[in-house]
C-alpha cells in the first residue's frame, strides 16, 4: 500500500504483531516472538530473526586458559534462551492496549507521530536479571534503540553485552568509522581512527575458530547486501543499512558470517558451516582478551565487565 502522508506513521494492529509503515519503510514488531521481526527498507528485508540481547562471545584461547567459561558459562544459556516477559506499545506518549480483542477497535488507518515499542527480557539462571530494549520510530523511519541491563548482586562477569542482529544473507561489504583492524578494549592502542571498508565477511584465521573481528570506538557502520531470500531478486541492486552511535558516543561491533555458537562448535575452520547469513553484534560492553599468557592469567581488572553493575547504551538504525 502506498503511503502518502510523510508527516505521520501508519500503524496497523494485528493479533500478535504491530506494523509501523511510512515512506520507503515497513517494520513489524512481534509480541509472540518478543522482538522486532521485520525491517524492510525500500522493499528489501534486513532481518532473518528477531534481534535479541546478547551476552556471549565465542571463547578465545585466553578465555579457555583462564577458565572463564566455567566462571561465566551461565551467560551462554541466556544468550540462547532469554525470555521476553513483557511488551509495551506507546503511541504519541500514550500506553496502548495492543492485544486482541482490546485492539479490535482500531481501524487500518491509525496514524501517529511517534511509536515506542518496549520489550522486557529476563535472563536464564539464578539470580535472574532483566534487559529492557526500547525501539522508538520517528516519521522518517529512523529507529532509536535503547538497551538497559540491570546489574544484580551475585551475577558472574559478562563476556559482552549488546544486541545481535541476524540478517537473511551474507553481506557484500561493510564500511565503518572507527579504529583500523581488529580491536578489543585491551588491544586497541595501535588502532588508527578513520573510515574503513571491509570486503565480504572475513573471519580471522586463528588456528582454532574463536571470537574475532571486533571493532571498538565505532561512530557508525554501514552494511551493504546484494542478495536476498527472494527468488525473483537477481541481486542487481545493492541495499544499505546504517547503524549510528548516539551523538558524542560510540559502540563496538562485529560483522561476521557466523554466530558465537557456530564458531564455538568448530575446532578447525573447515568444520564451520557454509556462510549464509550476516551476524551483526552492536555492543555496549566488551570484555578484554588478555594474552599475558594463555594458560591461567586472567584479563586485567580494567577490562572486566561486572554482572552486578547496570549497563546502558543506545544507537540508531537508519
Amino acid at each position: 500500500m502506498a503511503y502518502t502522508d510523510k508527516n505521520k506513521l501508519r500503524v496497523v494492529y494485528g493479533d500478535y504483531t504491530l506494523g509501523v509503515h511510512g515512506d520507503g519503510f515497513d517494520y513489524i514488531f512481534s509480541y509472540s516472538q518478543g522482538g522486532l521481526e521485520s525491517i524492510v527498507k525500500n522493499g528489501y528485508e534486513w532481518l532473518y530473526r528477531c534481534p535479541k540481547p546478547t551476552f556471549w562471545r565465542a571463547l578465545t584461547d585466553n578465555d579457555r586458559g583462564s577458565r572463564f567459561h566455567i566462571k561465566s558459562g551461565s551467560w551462554l544459556a541466556s544468550d540462547m534462551f532469554i525470555d521476553c516477559k513483557k511488551t509495551e506499545v506507546i503511541m504519541d506518549g500514550e500506553l496502548q492496549k495492543q492485544y486482541a480483542p482490546d485492539n479490535n477497535s482500531y481501524g487500518g488507518d491509525v496514524s501517529a507521530g511517534e511509536i515506542i515499542v518496549k520489550y522486557t527480557y529476563e535472563t536464564v539462571g539464578n539470580p535472574v536479571t532483566t534487559v529492557i530494549v526500547s525501539y522508538t520510530i520517528d516519521v522518517i523511519g529512523n529507529i532509536k534503540v535503547d538497551v538497559d541491563y540491570t546489574g544484580v548482586k551475585g551475577l558472574p562477569e559478562l563476556p559482552v553485552f549488546g544486541m545481535r542482529f541476524l540478517m537473511p544473507t551474507a553481506a557484500e561489504r561493510y564500511t565503518y568509522e572507527g579504529l583500523s583492524g581488529e580491536t578489543y578494549p585491551d588491544r586497541m592502542a595501535g588502532g588508527i581512527p578513520g573510515v574503513y571498508e571491509v570486503q565480504g565477511l572475513p573471519v580471522t584465521p586463528y588456528m582454532v575458530p574463536q571470537d574475532c573481528g571486533m571493532h571498538m570506538q565505532t561512530k557508525w557502520l554501514e552494511i551493504v547486501r546484494k542478495t536476498s531470500l527472494d527468488n525473483t531478486d537477481r541481486g542487481e541492486r545493492s541495499s544499505r543499512l546504517k547503524i549510528t552511535a548516539e551523538e558524542g558516543k560510540h559502540f563496538a561491533f562485529s560483522c561476521l558470517p557466523y554466530t558465537a555458537q557456530e564458531l564455538e562448535n568448530a575446532m578447525h575452520h573447515e568444520e564451520l558451516p557454509p556462510a549464509r547469513r550476516t551476524v551483526v553484534s552492536i555492543l555496549g560492553a566488551v570484555r578484554g582478551v588478555g594474552g599475558i599468557n594463555s594458560w591461567g592469567a586472567d584479563v586485567e581488572d580494567a577490562y572486566h565487565i561486572s554482572g552486578e553493575q547496570d549497563i546502558t547504551y543506545g544507537f540508531w538504525i537508519e
